[in-house]
């Protein structure tokens, strides 16, 4: 996919000009033809701009389809993290208390806090 087609193929769909683009994005009327002759690459910023003045989410600038591509599972956790310490139970609850009182201490506090742990766990 080209994506200066893509972006003349959804503006025209809009029945937008590249003035009325121009007008919503802020971009130079000439940078949006450019563009759409595939003589420029827009960055992630000017694609964002783009998707705001054709009123659609980023990824329809990428998928043609309607629904929302169907994603997978990233998040899912394989054997080894769900058995991590602090991942679970008594352990968690720990983490999670240290990291909240952590959080309030000032940076010197926890620099000294650090240091001691390591000469702790270096014995």
């Amino acid at each position: 996919m080209i994506i200066g087609d893509r972006l003349r193929q959804m503006r025209e769909e809009k029945k937008l000009s590249q003035g009325d683009v121009e007008k919503r994005t802020g971009l130079l009327r000439c940078y949006i033809s450019r563009v759409e002759n595939g003589h420029t690459v827009p960055a992630v910023e000017t694609l964002e701009k783009l998707a705001r003045a054709f009123e659609v989410p980023l990824y329809q600038l990428f998928y043609e389809g309607k629904e929302p591509p169907k994603l997978p599972n990233l998040f899912k956790r394989s054997s080894s993290e769900e058995n991590a310490w602090g991942s679970s139970g008594r352990d968690a609850r720990f983490l999670s208390k240290l990291r909240r009182l952590l959080g309030k201490s000032s940076d010197e506090d926890r620099k000294l806090l650090l240091h001691m742990t390591q000469k702790m766990a270096g014995r």
